[in-house]
């Protein structure tokens, strides 16, 4: 046991420090999901979302658009994928954090 403790110490560590350089965060994966970005100009009101959306998340509003409650949000992507006018798009920013959670609802 304490062999296989020393040998650890002189190892490098396996998880990366937070911010690579100072300001800079460490860089996400190519396909990440992160944080949604909901673009209502660009949204039909055809609320596919709505019926896909498998936590919730999505409600319709009185105009035929869409509000996200992303503290309920399991990041799948499925309203992404099935937006046919791309209005719903998952971005790489995986920082979530807020102090209310009126600040997490899209609308």
């Amino acid at each position: 046991m304490l062999r296989e403790a020393l040998r650890s110490l002189l190892r490098r560590p396996v998880t990366v420090e937070y911010l690579t350089k100072p300001g800079r965060m460490v860089p996400v994966p190519e396909r990440f999901r992160g944080r949604l970005n909901y673009d209502r100009d660009a949204c039909i009101g055809c609320l596919l979302c709505v019926r896909v959306c498998p936590g919730g998340v999505i409600t319709s509003t009185e105009e035929r658009k869409v509000a996200f409650n992303i503290s309920r949000c399991v990041l799948c992507g499925q309203c992404a994928e099935i937006c046919p006018k791309r209005a719903i798009k998952l971005s790489s920013q995986f920082e979530i954090i807020t102090y209310s959670k009126d600040e997490l609802v899209l609308k």
